[in-house]
């Protein structure tokens, strides 16, 4: 089997890290296995990557891939990517994504849900103003 990796891509992200100052022996680098759907193959294989930022303290967990090597790549790029939002103080599209879904699923307020009430029977009386008059 041929490496999914090029070259370009390899000596791209070891430029990035270079930049952002992440060295090799700062990374604290575990397999583990995996979970999810994918059966025997995700069971038996450790193709899970951990990777620890010792100097920051982020971790990150990569099982996107069904190889090792793939794996190792996509954290490193996922890695680079959390330390940028940090030194440039933005969230991340993750961590933005996340809010959105916990702002979606928090339960409506008293005021919102007394609101839409209201809205609902302003629109039912426009309704019924609509209808023909009865009794003809």
């Amino acid at each position: 089997m041929e490496n999914p990796l090029s070259s370009e891509k390899l000596t791209a992200l070891a430029a990035r890290m270079t930049a952002l100052g992440i060295v090799e022996a700062d990374l604290l680098e575990k397999f583990i296995r995996g979970s999810g759907a994918g059966g025997q193959k995700i069971n038996k294989t450790s193709n899970c990557v951990f990777l620890k930022h010792l100097p920051t303290g982020v971790c990150i967990k990569c099982q996107m891939d069904r190889s090792r090597e793939m794996n190792r790549f996509l954290a490193r790029r996922e890695l680079c990517d959390q330390l940028e939002s940090i030194a440039q103080g933005t969230a991340t599209a993750k961590t933005q994504a996340i809010e959105k879904l916990r702002r979606q699923k928090r339960p409506r307020s008293r005021n919102s849900k007394t609101r839409s009430v209201a809205d609902k029977r302003i629109l039912s009386r426009k309704k019924s103003m609509r209808r023909p008059p009865a009794g003809e």
